[in-house]
C-alpha cells in the first residue's frame, strides 16, 4: 500500500519528456478523486541541485536517514514533481520522518504562494 512519506522508485522523465532512468522519489500526498494518483518528487544524489528554502538534503546524520533506504545523502528536489498513478510507483526503499514530510509541503506552498525568496539562476 502507497502512503504519504514512503521512497518509492519512480522512472521520472526527462523535462523534454524523454525516458529517465528509475529514480527514487518521496510520495507526497494521494490526489483527491476516485483514480490512484500520487503527488510525487525527485531524489538526487546529486547534491550541488539543491534550492535553499525549498529543497531537502537527508544525509547520514539525519535520525531517518537509515529509514528511509537511500543509499547515500541526497537531495529531495521539491522543484521536480510528478502526478503519478499508483501501478507505476515501485519498489518501496523506506519513508521519511513525518516532520521532514510536514517541512516539504510547507516549503511547497510557500514557493506556490511566491512565499520565498526567488532563486533565479
Amino acid at each position: 500500500m502507497i502512503a504519504e512519506g514512503q521512497i518509492v522508485l519512480f522512472r521520472f522523465s526527462n523535462t523534454t519528456q524523454e525516458e529517465g532512468k528509475l529514480r527514487p522519489a518521496v510520495v507526497l500526498r494521494r490526489l483527491p478523486g476516485h483514480f490512484d494518483d500520487w503527488l510525487v518528487c525527485m531524489v538526487s544524489s546529486q547534491l550541488h541541485q539543491f534550492i535553499s528554502d525549498l529543497d531537502e538534503i537527508i544525509g547520514y546524520e539525519d535520525m531517518d536517514f537509515k529509514e528511509s533506504g537511500l543509499k547515500k545523502p541526497s537531495v529531495i528536489r521539491m522543484s521536480r514533481l510528478a502526478v503519478v498513478e499508483g501501478s507505476l510507483l515501485l519498489g518501496r526503499l523506506g519513508k521519511i520522518d513525518g516532520a521532514r514530510l510536514i517541512r516539504l509541503k510547507s516549503n511547497l506552498c510557500k514557493w506556490i504562494k511566491n512565499e520565498l525568496p526567488s532563486n533565479d539562476r
